[in-house]
Formats: C-alpha cells, structure tokens, sequence
C-alpha cells in the first residue's frame, strides 16, 4: 500500500512495535501507541515539574547541565542502544548536531547526514518531500547524490518502490553558470543508466515542472518519468531548501514533519516554531524510516 497522507501514515505505522525514544515532548506518542518508552536528559526537577502525566508511568530521567552535556548524554544512549530515535527538545540546535556528528562519540551512520521534510497540502495529491532543507549548505553532486540515497527507506516506508526525484534549478537547460543544472543533468544520467536503485532522477527542472503537468507540457518535458508528478525535491542549496519549506507551511497550509536521516537511528530537529503536531508527525516519519529499513534489510 503506498501512503498518501499522513492519517493513512498514522494507522500503519499504529500496526509496528512502539518505540523507545530520548527527547522531549512525547505524550501524545505514548497516549496513542507510538511510543513505549522516553529518556528525558536535563535537570532532572525541572523536568518532573513539566512532566505530563501520560509519561509518568514510562519516562526516565538522565541528570545532564549545559547544552553540550544534555545533547552529549542524550547521544550516548542511543550509542547504548538504549532508544531507537533522537529527538530535540529545548537543547541548542548547534550542540544537538555537534552530538550528533561527533566523530568520537556521535551516531553518525559514516555517510552525509541531511534533514527532509514531508508536506501533505491541498495543491500536491500526494506526500511531498524536500530535501535537504537544513543541513548541507552547498552540496556537492557527491553528497547530492548520498542526499536522495538517505531518503530512500524513507519513501521505502511509505511503500513506494521507486522514488521520483525532482533536481530543480533556476532553468531547464544545463549552463556553465549554474552548477546545479550540471549536476541535476549528471544524476538523471546515471539514474537513467540504472546507478541510483529505487530512485527516478530527472532534471534540471523549474520548481513548477517538477510539480505541475501542465508546466511540463508547455515546456516540452511532459515525455519525463518525473517532470509534473515529482515525489521528492532535490533542493540546490540550503537556501532554496528552507524558503521553499517555509512557503510550504506558510503560504501552502501544508502540515508538515522533518527528519534528519543518515545517522544510526532517525534524528527529529524540530524548529521553535514547530507545535505539538509536528513533533508527533515526526514520530510518524521515524517509524517509516525505520520500517523502510526494515524492508530493505
């Protein structure tokens, strides 16, 4: 079954086992079965004050001062296996990655990490991801190509057997002046040459002709296996990436979730902005992440 929102997400991911996470922020997971298990780290009073009462019974509290210390500690038991995702909760951003990445005690899984983002909105009939929206500045082609491979399992769990990936740039044609037509151009090629499995490139396309049919129609494109009914964006640049995710939730009414994928274990970077929805549709996408996995093997 292919997933097409996330209230179909929700019940399927109702039928897989619970999970055991370190983070912040997780009774609505518990109340409806996603998790079973939450490792709170921080100062251990204030969290009790602010515990609610669905992780009474469930959460565990790791004692841990400073920004550094509390990602430090909350890195370290996953290492221990102790919790199957990561999740920020009221800890810096930078301290939580530098955890993360840290190559004596992080949980980087030895590729690129990156962040994508799945939206439901009125305007898209299907989920529709973008990536990376918040970790790689200025991706190479390499690390491009490691992006799209980290979203795989991903898409795997929301059972789609091959990905149609949209490698956008500010025009249809290749230029010497704009490097990301040229790599967009080298992805189709070896996607067409069978070299990236379960994924479909295609590219370089305007954000309108990975999307819309009729744009890729009037543009000669509508022969493509991506151009108008893209499943994942590749963004060009982080930039390009966060405005574009932004305008998704602001101007498209999207809801929306985010992962960071390619480390051991799914990795939720939630925004200040982001609400109780979003924390737990994360949830979701960890789940799915880790079903893809599962899937593949």
């Amino acid at each position: 079954m292919v997933i097409r929102s996330f209230a179909a997400l929700a019940a399927a991911m109702r039928r897989r086992p619970p999970l055991r996470v370190v983070l912040a922020g997780v009774a609505r997971g518990v109340e409806e079965g996603l998790v079973s298990e939450a490792i709170l780290v921080g100062d251990p009073a204030a969290i009790r004050a602010a515990l609610p009462a669905a992780l009474a019974g469930v959460a565990g509290i790791v004692a841990a001062e400073g920004a550094d210390a509390v990602a430090a500690a909350a890195v370290a038991c996953v290492r221990a296996g102790e919790a199957d995702l990561l999740a920020k909760g009221r800890v810096d951003s930078a301290a939580y990655l530098r955890a993360v990445v840290s190559r004596e005690a992080g949980i980087r899984s030895g590729g690129v990490l990156s962040n994508l983002t799945l939206a439901e909105m009125e305007s898209v009939p299907r989920l529709l991801g973008g990536t990376d929206n918040g970790i790689v500045p200025l991706p190479t082609l390499e690390q491009k190509r490691a992006i799209i491979g980290n979203a795989r399992p991903l898409f795997a769990g929301l059972g789609l057997a091959e990905v149609r990936v949209a490698a956008i740039a500010a025009s249809e044609k290749v230029t010497p002046g704009q490097p990301a037509t040229a790599d967009a151009a080298a992805l189709a090629a070896e996607s067409r040459a069978g070299k990236l499995p379960g994924l479909v490139v295609d590219g370089p396309f305007g954000y309108d002709v990975a999307l819309s049919p009729e744009a890729a129609a009037a543009k000669g494109l509508a022969g493509s296996p991506v151009a108008g009914r893209a499943d994942l964006i590749l963004f060009p640049n982080l930039e390009a990436g966060n405005a574009t995710v932004k305008a998704w939730k602001l101007h498209g009414r999207a809801r929306t979730a985010s992962l960071v994928i390619g480390a051991r274990v799914p990795v939720l970077l939630n925004s200040r902005s982001d609400g109780a929805e979003q924390r737990h549709l994360g949830l979701l996408l960890a789940q799915a992440l880790i079903a893809g996995h599962e899937e593949r093997g």
